[in-house]
């Protein structure tokens, strides 16, 4: 198995675990990655809602905890690789990259938006933004090049099948998925053939589950892939266990395309939730200054509180976001048994 190469960085299982808000890719699941060989990834995402005064100043207690998540990890990950991911419509998103790189992130992962000017705020840390074109890469790339004199150090392919806020519309989220009008394999390799002129490693994400996924994306020209769902259903996931058993007990139908209250498609698990929402009543309890798209006066519910109620095991109040193949989970698996599928 060829190691991932990032900026000099080298993984030797090419395998990025996802960053996974709120609260569920945190330090204990990335050290553990990280630790066994491939990139460990926390997500910035209301990094510090369980802080006592995160009603009262969200933002500044999410900026203390990515550092303290990112050096708890750090200690777990016995000299393995620790990134974070950090959506670009994220209120103050210069100041979260600007936390993790004082907090030693070795890699900067950044989607959701277009990272611009992630160069210049990211300083000396890796950088790798994540796509899901080729026009994306193109003017990301071109963008870098004229005014930092920078490229990517990687590149994140995220396609339709992926898991929570998706880069599409739902029309071309059908497409792919539903009618099969339009392959996304000849999208990938398209990116792929950008990344090579860049001379920059790419790894692909959305509906990789098992190892002859990666097999699949390595035969595209990819040099890894990005996986999250299937670490949700892991002893070291930072979610608690109801949230884990909900993907166990999910079946394929229960999986659905909704439509976040930040104005992006999203796929979640249909639950009571959900129900209520499509019903009409809101669940509006205030502003956590999360995405710079949200509207908290006509927004349904605030989606940071539905993710926190999920991710704390308070399923029927909260939204459950999960990837294409979250059905797929049956039993509760260790990171080292995930990885080492992975290595053979």
């Amino acid at each position: 198995m060829n190691e991932l190469n990032i900026g000099g960085l080298r993984a030797r299982i090419p395998v990025i675990q996802g960053g996974m808000g709120v609260g569920v890719s945190l330090s204990g699941l990335a050290g553990a990655v990280a630790a066994a060989g491939g990139v460990g990834v926390i997500s910035t995402a209301q990094i510090g809602y369980r802080d006592p005064d995160f009603g009262r100043s969200p933002i500044e207690c999410n900026l203390r905890a990515v550092g303290v998540e990112i050096q708890k990890a750090r200690m777990a990950a016995k000299g393995g690789i620790v990134g974070v991911n950090i959506m670009v419509v994220t209120r103050r998103y210069e100041d979260y990259v600007r936390a993790a790189v004082a907090a030693g992130a070795d890699l900067i992962i950044s989607g959701a938006g277009l990272p611009m000017n992630l160069p210049e705020i990211a300083g000396s840390a890796r950088i790798a933004p994540i796509v899901s074109s080729r026009k994306a890469l193109r003017v990301i790339s071109k963008h870098w090049k004229k005014k930092y004199d920078r490229k990517p150090d990687l590149v994140v392919v995220e396609g339709p099948l992926a898991g929570g806020h998706l880069g599409f519309s739902r029309e071309d989220i059908d497409a792919y998925t539903t009618t099969k009008e339009k392959d996304y394999d000849d999208e990938v390799r398209s990116i792929i053939a950008l990344a090579d002129e860049l001379e920059t490693p790419v790894a692909v994400a959305g509906g990789v589950y098992e190892r002859r996924d990666l097999d699949h994306c390595l035969a595209m020209g990819a040099k890894g892939v990005q996986i999250a769902t299937r670490f949700v259903t892991t002893v070291e996931c930072d979610a608690s266990d109801a949230y884990k058993q909900a993907y166990i007990d999910a079946k394929k139908e229960d999986i659905v395309i909704v439509r976040s209250p930040v104005g992006m498609p999203g796929r979640a698990i249909h639950n009571a939730f959900l129900d209520k929402v499509g019903a009409g009543e809101r669940f509006m309890r205030g502003c956590r200054q999360c995405i710079t798209t949200c509207r908290p006066d006509t927004a349904p519910y605030c989606i940071t509180e539905a993710l926190i109620n999920a991710v704390e095991g308070r399923l029927d109040e909260g939204l459950i976001f999960c990837g294409s193949n979250a059905y797929r989970a049956d039993r509760i698996e260790t990171v080292a048994d995930i990885m080492e599928e992975f290595s053979q």
